[in-house]
């Protein structure tokens, strides 16, 4: 079964990536990988600080992962699977695609302000021509009737 793997983070375009991810799986039998990374400067402080923040940080992954796998579940069917990886974004993005050789397809979804698409597009787009895989890169500011009609 081919996976979609989809990143979770603090990014209102990351909504839009979750629902064309499991749109797709639904309409293709395949399956959605929700990956959090977790970067290493949010832990620069005393062990016992840096212990509890890291433990607040998995807490609030598996709260906002709970409420996309509700939505995946009852909507289209599909029960994703979650991984928490810690460091660099971008490399532990390609780790997780090494790792899971059932992932076909990386869902990112792009931001909508003047800054650009986002970092990760930003920097995944750089070396896409040397990826296991495609990139699906999902519009921020699409409407869910047009990513029901596109998926």
């Amino acid at each position: 079964m081919r996976k979609f793997l989809v990143i979770l983070d603090d990014s209102r375009e990351c909504l839009n990536a979750m629902r064309f991810a499991a749109m797709r799986a639904a309409k293709t039998g395949g399956g959605v990988e929700i990956l959090a990374v977790i970067p290493p400067e949010e832990f620069n402080h005393w062990i016992g600080v840096s212990d509890i923040m890291r433990q607040e940080t998995r807490e609030r992954i598996n709260a906002h992962f709970e409420v996309f796998s509700k939505w995946m579940r009852d909507r289209q069917g599909i029960h994703p699977k979650l991984v928490i990886r810690e460091g660099e974004p971008v490399p532990e993005i390609l780790e997780q695609v090494r790792d899971d050789p059932k992932i076909g397809v990386l869902v990112l979804g792009a931001g909508t302000d003047k800054k650009g698409p986002g970092p990760l597009i930003s920097q995944l787009t750089k070396s896409s021509g040397s990826l296991p895989i495609p990139i699906t890169i999902v519009p921020g500011d699409l409407s869910k009737e047009r990513l029901d009609a596109i998926t």
